[in-house]
């Protein structure tokens, strides 16, 4: 009888960025849809998200996924964290609880480092390498090293292979650091392909013994910081928009400023610090084109006039939760009226 493999993964309860955890299930029929997967118990005292004494916790699939990078039979299972009864989320289970609209369109760009041996991939021993400029979307050994791309194109067909729709791929501004671009519908659609793709990227990389580091500044100094720009648009936006709708969208990003910040990612002020294409993490801005502000808006928003598409907001960083991500633009899409 043939079986199937079923990787069950969730996010456990370490603050102030939660981890990737997976177990396997082993299960004789093939899933058709999520609900062909149960609920299945963990133990939550290993995660930090339960004692002891009472450590179950249970996992409730979400989102399933082929999984190519196993022989056999096999998915990628999402899940949420729910308590022992079942049916009330875990306090850590954010996803349980955020914004969400299938009309809402997010575009994610996941930006992280290659490390190996406690550096960047292709960065020398000691000291730093040459400065940034020809590493952004470069070619070439001295530009890119000997495996990163052969990890990163893998990635791309592992997820594709996954249904994660992906708009492109590419070497970032510095030396070992690389980007994928997500685009989904809805905010817990595109947060979860962001989770799984996350995990398919660590998952591959155990096999090159090559970290990732998700930190949006793992060095100091003269070098790029690591984001995740979040682009958005709702059907209104898509298919009305107009300038004055679009200023009072700003005025309300503005207002919740703070809020934002709180919900893009820690250390983010190691990162927006108003170089490296930032925009200074006290302050807010938007502006044409422009990649050293909060949002940037792109030309085909303005053209003719129209304020009509997507807009991209630059402050996300590369380890923030992406459910808390979207979730929070679209709480504050929601206070502007359309009418």
């Amino acid at each position: 009888m043939a079986k199937y493999k079923l990787e069950y993964i969730w996010l456990d309860g370490y603050q102030p960025v939660p981890n990737l955890r997976g177990k396997t299930r082993l299960a004789s029929e093939e899933p058709k849809t999520i609900e062909d997967c149960p609920m299945w118990g963990f133990d939550g005292s290993s995660t930090q998200q339960a004692e002891g004494s009472s450590s179950d916790c249970l996992l409730k699939p979400v989102a399933l996924y082929p999984d190519a990078g196993r022989s056999g039979n096999c998915f990628l299972v999402m899940c949420e964290v729910m308590m022992p009864d079942g049916t009330t989320p875990h306090p850590s289970n954010f996803r349980a609880t955020i914004e969400d609209d299938p009309d809402t369109w997010f575009g994610l760009e996941q930006e992280y480092f290659l490390y190996q041996d406690k550096r960047p991939l292709g960065w020398p021993e000691d000291g730093f390498p040459d400065p940034q400029g020809e590493y952004y979307t470069g070619v070439g050994y001295a530009n890119v090293g000997g495996i990163a791309r052969e990890i990163v194109d893998e990635h791309l067909d592992l997820c594709l292979a996954a249904g994660i729709n992906h708009e492109g791929i590419n070497a970032e501004v510095a030396k070992g650091q690389w980007e994928f671009q997500v685009f989904a519908k809805g905010s817990k659609s595109c947060a979860d392909d962001i989770w799984i793709a996350r995990y398919i990227l660590l998952r591959l990389c155990e096999k090159y013994e090559v970290d990732v580091e998700w930190h949006c500044k793992p060095f100091l100094g003269d070098w790029n910081g690591s984001g995740m720009h979040c682009n958005f648009s709702t059907k209104y936006m898509r298919e009305v928009g107009g300038k004055d709708y679009f200023l009072k969208l700003m005025d309300a990003f503005e207002k919740n400023k703070d809020e934002h910040i709180a919900a893009y990612g820690p250390d983010n002020h190691l990162r927006l610090t108003g170089l490296h294409e930032t925009q200074s993490i006290d302050k807010f801005s938007w502006g044409i084109a422009d990649r050293g502000a909060s949002i940037r808006v792109p030309h085909s928003f303005v053209k003719d006039d129209k304020y009509q598409g997507y807009l991209e907001d630059r402050r996300p960083n590369s380890q923030g939760d992406p459910y808390q991500i979207c979730s929070r633009v679209l709480k504050t899409i929601a206070e502007v009226p359309t009418s």
